[in-house]
């Protein structure tokens, strides 16, 4: 089964970090991609800019639109994900309280499945889903 275990930042909590607990958090991901690399388990991930560097692209009346900043006003903005295929719900669980961002109090990782996935190599065929 493929989960997606998005990881949201919220700016307040993190720059409320000192520098020393923001260098754990980073350098946590590094053993946590080696732990789910040499288990198979991960099949991709990315991190995300800060959202002061994205824009909002609409098309009104066949015009397109760009607006500056997130899509919403909020307090949390997705700042990544990692996309694993592990053996069950519980796996993925266990997978997402690995992620140094769990550990940081205010902070979660949402686990949500995977329903249907493509990349160039599988050309869009749909995740099993047992």
């Amino acid at each position: 089964m493929k989960f997606m275990l998005i990881m949201h930042t919220n700016p307040r909590i993190w720059d409320a970090l000192t520098e020393d607990e923001r260098n754990a958090v980073m350098s946590g991901h590094g053993a946590f991609m080696e732990t789910i690399q040499e288990s198979g388990e991960m099949l991709g991930t990315a991190a995300l800019a800060d959202t002061s560097e994205s824009v909002v692209v609409g098309v009104r009346n066949g015009v397109p639109a760009v607006t500056d900043g997130p899509y919403l006003e909020a307090k949390e903005y997705l700042g990544g994900y990692y996309l694993v295929e592990c053996e069950s719900r519980e796996r993925a669980l266990e997978l997402a309280g690995m992620i140094p961002d769990a550990g940081v109090e205010g902070l979660g990782i949402e686990v949500r499945p995977v329903v249907f996935s493509s990349d160039r190599a599988d050309l869009g065929t749909p995740c099993s889903s047992s």
